[in-house]
């Protein structure tokens, strides 16, 4: 749809090219798409954090009951292996066996050789209590059950990773769709 300037009296024909050149320009650079106004809404929403919550453990192994439990250990900095049998209800030979069955309980120790269990640690004989108690596994049971959904976890992490790395991807190509936009219009309102 190109304009013929050539028979407007307004325009010299020396700059009759030019003008053929500024419609053309126009029609080809229209970018409605992207109003000042949808520029604007898309600033002023808050960025979305799309990467997931991680949880302290897989959706799969927790129940309300554990969770209840979890939530009532006290926010301490440690705690010494009669206090951990105590919320657990268990004796503390036990806890020393599961630390030797499972690699998921492995408390520090002090110079005196005294146990000390971060609140993490506390989460996993939790959780280890109820593959065992509740769920009634075996000891190579919940073992097995342990190694398998810490797998399948790693697996979700590297997606989460590869999906996160997408997503900044698709960022940077999308500031740099809008820095190429607004240099367009720039370079349309030199013509305007």
């Amino acid at each position: 749809m190109m304009m013929n300037n050539n028979n407007n009296p307004d325009i010299p024909k020396e700059n009759a090219h030019f003008e053929i050149f500024q419609t053309e320009f126009e029609l080809q650079l229209e970018d409605n798409f992207l109003t000042e106004e949808a520029l604007e809404k898309e600033a002023s929403e808050p960025v979305r954090n799309l990467k997931a919550e991680a949880e302290a453990f897989p959706s799969v192994l927790v129940d309300d009951q554990l969770m209840q439990e979890i939530a009532s250990i006290p926010d301490r900095f440690g705690f010494k292996i009669g206090d951990v049998a105590d919320l657990l209800g268990i004796k503390q030979y036990v806890l020393r066996y599961w630390e030797q069955e499972f690699e998921l309980l492995k408390p520090k120790k002090a110079s005196n050789n005294q146990r000390f269990y971060t609140k993490k640690d506390v989460e996993n004989a939790f959780l280890i209590r109820k593959l065992l108690y509740r769920d009634k596994f075996s000891i190579e049971g919940a073992r097995q059950a342990l190694k398998d959904v810490k797998f399948v976890v790693k697996k979700e992490k590297d997606k989460e990773k590869d999906f996160s790395s997408v997503i900044q991807k698709m960022d940077f190509v999308q500031d740099q769709i809008k820095n190429f936009v607004s240099e367009i219009r720039k370079t349309k309102s030199f013509f305007n």
